[in-house]
């Protein structure tokens, strides 16, 4: 009788924009990820993450899960507080599979404080691909850095060519899946 398959092992997170799905680079690289055998990792939100995971979740024969880690909508620092948890609107979107909600409310410029899920993304995942984003995904990838993740920046237009000597990058989808080891 033969075996079955086994789920993957290792996640990928792909960061950048939560407005813009930059469609060119989303598309292939959710394909790849999930041809490649790994679960995807987001933010859960709209924009790339959303992007990225639709083209990941359109595969059939993927082996992996389409991973959510969600901010929180506010502070959940007393009960009271807590008992009106929610993620903020439009999280998860519609193509994660599995949804992580966290207590962690802070994003954008503050995401490098203790108290944004940002840390989470990056700690949960093997691999961390940047794409095109502001300053939620700026302080993503200097997280990356900082805990000494393996990072590509996927950067056709060089935005994030200030880490260029601290991270692999490219603009190369083909790269991109040598980097994977796909």
């Amino acid at each position: 009788m033969p075996e079955p398959e086994r789920a993957p092992e290792k996640s990928i997170a792909v960061i950048g924009s939560g407005s813009e799905p930059h469609l060119a680079l989303t598309i292939p690289l959710g394909k790849l990820i999930a041809d490649s055998g790994f679960h995807l990792i987001s933010g859960g939100g709209a924009g790339s993450m959303r992007a990225v995971s639709e083209s990941f979740v359109s595969q059939a024969q993927r082996m992996g899960k389409c991973i959510g880690i969600l901010p929180s909508s506010a502070d959940c620092n007393t009960p009271e507080k807590r008992s009106l948890y929610c993620p903020p609107q439009n999280y998860p979107n519609d193509c994660i599979e599995i949804c992580i909600r966290t207590h962690l409310p802070l994003s954008g410029a503050h995401g490098k404080e203790t108290a944004s899920r940002n840390h989470l993304v990056v700690l949960s995942a093997d691999k961390i691909i940047a794409l095109p984003g502001s300053e939620g995904t700026r302080c993503e990838i200097e997280l990356a850095l900082e805990y000494k993740k393996e990072l590509l920046l996927l950067d056709p237009d060089g935005i994030w060519s200030d880490y260029y000597d601290l991270a692999d990058h490219t603009s190369a989808m083909e790269q991109v899946a040598e980097w994977l080891g796909a």
